[in-house]
């Protein structure tokens, strides 16, 4: 579990202090599927690097698994145990190829040779990456690209995976590509925080975090919280088409409409 109490963060610029998180009291368990939203600046990517020790609280508190963030020797086990993926993968690769990619994590947890080298020809399968095992990163599609950080952290058995808007950068078919890696990895009981600006990628998952000026503002389920249509417009954040066609329906008509169980069409 991922429990976080009192969380907050500043930016020092010189004399200057912003005050980016505000007090946030958070709960992360495992195998829980969770989705993020806010507008930028909202403190969505600041709250991430908190969860895995990347930023240190100002005040407060993260504690995973029973390891602080606070104290310096817990922050490997504290990353090895929460996995990251960034909005443009390529500024979190180290190495010349997709292969010695995959497998510097893994080096430095000192892993034998032969366990090594099995982890990483099965994530390359695993991710399909195989045909790519040498080729250099950065000569990635951006698809390509978000399937070898996936693999990369991955291969680390991490409990809990939080990615930041990780198809952001993506056309369509990569999206769907991504998504359906991310279910597999649900499915098997990882836990991940999905950030997102797209609502839709948001719906299947357990629980919907509204992020507004460095507070949660909203947490609960997502039918619940796409309901609120003009309040999440108030603030810059989206909701899925249905949501958004049956609210203005429902105004126009006076009345009560309710999605029907596909989620797709309004029912009068």
């Amino acid at each position: 579990m991922i429990r976080v109490t009192n969380l907050t963060f500043e930016y020092a610029d010189g004399d200057t202090r912003s005050r980016v998180l505000k007090g946030i009291d958070l709960t992360l368990r495992e195998g829980e599927a969770v989705g993020m939203m806010g507008a930028n600046g909202s403190g969505k990517t600041t709250l991430a690097r908190c969860l895995n020790g990347l930023l240190l609280p100002t005040a407060g508190e993260v504690v995973v698994d029973g390891f602080s963030t606070a104290d310096p020797r817990n922050l490997p086990e504290i990353r090895r145990r929460v996995g990251m993926v960034f909005q443009n993968p390529e500024n979190q690769f180290v190495s010349a190829t997709v292969e010695r990619e995959i497998a510097f994590g893994l080096e430095n947890l000192g892993l034998p040779h032969d366990e090594m080298h099995a982890i990483v020809e099965r994530m390359l399968d695993r991710f399909n990456l195989e045909a790519y095992r040498t080729h250099p990163p950065h000569l990635l599609s951006g698809g390509e690209m978000q399937r070898l950080a996936l693999a990369a952290v991955v291969a680390m058995s991490p409990r809990y995976l939080i990615l930041d808007e990780p198809t952001s950068l993506l056309d369509v078919p990569a999206r769907r590509e991504g998504l359906s890696l991310l279910a597999q990895l649900r499915e098997q009981g990882m836990a991940v925080l999905l950030i997102t600006q797209y609502p839709e990628e948001i719906l299947p998952l357990d629980r919907l975090l509204i992020c507004h000026q460095g507070k949660i503002v909203f947490d609960g389920p997502p039918d619940q919280g796409f309901r609120r249509v003009e309040a999440l417009a108030e603030i810059g954040v989206d909701v899925p088409a249905e949501y958004a066609v049956n609210h203005y329906l429902e105004k126009a008509s006076g009345g009560t409409l309710t999605l029907n169980p596909s989620g797709f069409l309004p029912i009068p």
